[in-house]
């Protein structure tokens, strides 16, 4: 077996590659290429969450799972409070082929599943970026976004605001104005991203304007929520998957209200594939639920070990 360790990880794929990896992950699962597991996610108390997310590719010739989860005491420790690792194994024979650090992969493999959604659903003149979350995730978030659209200013909202410096710092390496706003002015922004790990809506209905793109990227959980589910009813939904959509992601909450069904939301990789239409209009408010599916986590490993083995960064180990 392979091991490519977490601070390999950075050397070895970018933006632009986890864009490219997600993007035929998605095109491939509409087409009925790949396919996802169902997702295993365990509360551990003080609010810890463990799980595992895994699937099969069978265009790619990929299997694995990825284990891991959130701990939120790591801050004051002084490590991320995602942890994660991926292990693939042999579709054939179920030998397990490598082990990769899932810390960067996870954050990377995120940003692009927004960055995606953006540059396939958002109006193609969106100047404002609106950022939601201040977190570790969110200057991923801002890099891939920024990487599809050439926004001309970042506004941005956190609950603590004194989180929103780091997040402004990243916004001034891309050359980007940045302004600290209160959510009432999130309708000013043509793009949203939301990614916060919150347990009630915080951006409303009233907070986004016709037109708008929301990439709703931080709900993966049973009872986690970010957006008001009227955004939803009044929006076209996307998403990576619709299973989890409906069970685990931020339309779980519109679905068990009745306000849409889960056949009015479309995998965006159906979009992608050319077997449905994104955007329809410059009004059109179009919403992508970002679950964050297993195969987006293989497709980044795979090439991550890819890259390790041709520049000899690899440890082989027998198990």
């Amino acid at each position: 077996m392979l091991v490519v360790p977490e601070d390999a990880v950075a050397g070895l794929l970018d933006e632009d590659d986890a864009f490219a990896a997600v993007e035929a992950t998605f095109a491939a699962m509409a087409r009925g290429e790949a396919r996802n597991f169902a997702v295993v996610r365990e509360a551990l108390g003080e609010g810890r969450q463990y799980g595992f997310k895994s699937g099969l590719d069978q265009a790619g010739g990929v299997l694995g799972v990825k284990a891991g989860g959130y701990f939120p005491g790591n801050a004051a420790r002084g490590i991320v409070n995602h942890q994660s690792t991926v292990f693939l194994f042999d579709p054939e024979t179920g030998i397990a082929t490598a082990m990769v650090g899932g810390g960067l992969l996870t954050a990377l493999r995120t940003a692009a599943a927004a960055a995606i959604s953006i540059d396939r659903l958002a109006r193609p003149e969106a100047g404002v970026l609106g950022m939601v979350g201040a977190g570790h995730q969110a200057a991923f978030q801002l890099r891939a976004a920024a990487r599809v659209r050439p926004f001309r200013k970042v506004i941005a909202w956190n609950r603590d605001p004194g989180r929103l410096a780091a997040l402004g710092r990243v916004a001034a390496e891309l050359g980007l104005p940045f302004e600290a706003v209160a959510l009432e002015r999130m309708r000013e922004a043509e793009v949203i991203v939301t990614i916060t790990s919150s347990p009630a809506a915080a951006l409303l209905d009233a907070h986004v304007a016709p037109g708008t793109h929301l990439a709703c990227m931080g709900t993966d959980t049973r009872g986690k929520q970010e957006v008001e589910p009227a955004i939803l009813a009044r929006a076209r939904v996307f998403t990576d998957e619709v299973a989890q959509s409906v069970t685990i992601g931020e339309a779980q909450h519109a679905v068990a209200a009745g306000l849409i069904a889960p056949d009015d939301i479309t995998p965006v990789g159906a979009v992608i594939a050319g077997l449905a239409e994104g955007r329809r209009g410059a009004d059109e408010i179009t919403l992508f639920d970002g679950t964050g599916v297993g195969l987006q986590d293989l497709a980044v490993a795979r090439v991550a070990v890819d890259r390790a083995v041709a520049r000899g960064l690899a440890v082989s180990v027998t198990i």
